[in-house]
């Protein structure tokens, strides 16, 4: 299926974009914990308290996704008034840390929301305004914030609640890439876009057996839609799953004839090490992007990787829903990036 603007669609998921779609420019912004981890020395800004410097957790979380637009701006030799379109996301009610950021960024808003698969939901929709000609540039950014997620979400930090081991971190940072035509960065080629899986999964705090059914229903539909399979990328990465996950997501896969083994990462298991007390893994919106917009868009640049695939995977409840006994709907969309030179 394809239009007079070259945008095609492939299957009923899937979008292709064929008109040279590329990441311009990417940056990260990351609280203490993040810039402690293995992959510290790639993060833009690194904040050395939870306050990034503000008077609320909810304030630095605003301060993130600032940080991480205006640094993205920076690198590709760009101002706010040349971007058509902010396309961005959070994890807070209404999307507020979303909302009063583009307030100061003055650039035209399209707020999404898709809990913690945010970052690919954004990109996604960036790629195909870009790739359609409705925008010359566009933005894609999310953010997450472990004292602001835990306050509207479980309890907050304050009260020191114990988990379970199956609970995870979720990752104080900001994420945003910005998305063009041409260029050198790597090339936006693919979106397939989730459905909601609900396994009747309740506890918030096992959100990794949540969430895999719902990353490896999108993971089959990018592979059924494009005809490609796991081996033909170098890389694939979930966003969240972290270590419950993880091995049921590779389960799943192989069950239905599909062999992660050789590629297949967390961005939740990647931006921490085992050792700083995370229980589980990384999760929020954050995770894949920080993840994303640094390692992965770098090694990409310089032709370590070629070909990788983002499965942004999230959680739809709410503190409304969790309290009314529902169970927990989840989503997953997959991005495919290819190629790009430093």
């Amino acid at each position: 299926m394809s239009n007079q603007s070259g945008a095609f669609r492939v299957g009923r998921q899937t979008w292709l974009f064929p008109n040279d779609v590329r990441i311009l420019a990417t940056a990260t912004a990351v609280g203490p914990k993040e810039g402690q981890g293995p992959l510290g020395s790639m993060f833009d800004q690194v904040y050395d308290d939870l306050y990034c410097g503000q008077d609320s957790w909810e304030n630095a979380e605003r301060q993130l996704m600032q940080d991480a637009v205006s640094i993205a701006l920076q690198k590709a030799q760009l101002t706010g008034a040349e971007i058509d379109v902010f396309f961005a996301g959070d994890l807070l009610s209404q999307n507020i840390t979303t909302s009063f950021a583009a307030e100061k960024l003055a650039i035209p808003l399209m707020g999404m929301y898709g809990a913690c698969s945010t970052s690919m939901l954004t990109l996604a929709n960036a790629a195909a305004l870009v790739n359609a000609g409705y925008a010359k540039k566009a933005i894609a950014a999310c953010s997450s914030h472990n004292a602001t997620a835990e306050r509207q979400f479980r309890y907050p930090t304050e009260y020191g609640g114990q988990k379970p081991p199956s609970a995870q971190w979720t990752v104080t940072g900001a994420g945003a890439a910005v998305v063009g035509t041409g260029g050198k960065g790597p090339r936006i080629t693919y979106a397939t876009m989730g459905k909601v899986v609900d396994m009747g999964i309740k506890d918030p705090f096992d959100m990794g057996s949540a969430m895999a059914p719902a990353a490896a229903a999108t993971l089959q539909t990018h592979f059924a839609d494009t005809k490609r399979r796991p081996d033909d990328y170098d890389l694939i990465v979930t966003g969240d799953l972290a270590a419950v996950g993880f091995p049921i997501l590779k389960d799943l896969m192989k069950r239905d004839g599909y062999d992660l083994d050789g590629v297949y990462n967390d961005c939740g298991l990647m931006v921490y090490s085992p050792d700083q007390d995370v229980f589980a893994g990384g999760s929020g919106c954050a995770s894949s992007a920080v993840v994303t917009y640094s390692q992965i868009v770098d090694q990409l640049n310089k032709g370590v990787l070629k070909k990788a695939l983002v499965c942004a995977t999230g959680a739809l409840l709410s503190p409304v829903s969790y309290q009314q006994g529902n169970s927990i709907p989840c989503i997953a969309h997959a991005v495919s990036l290819e190629g790009g030179v430093a």
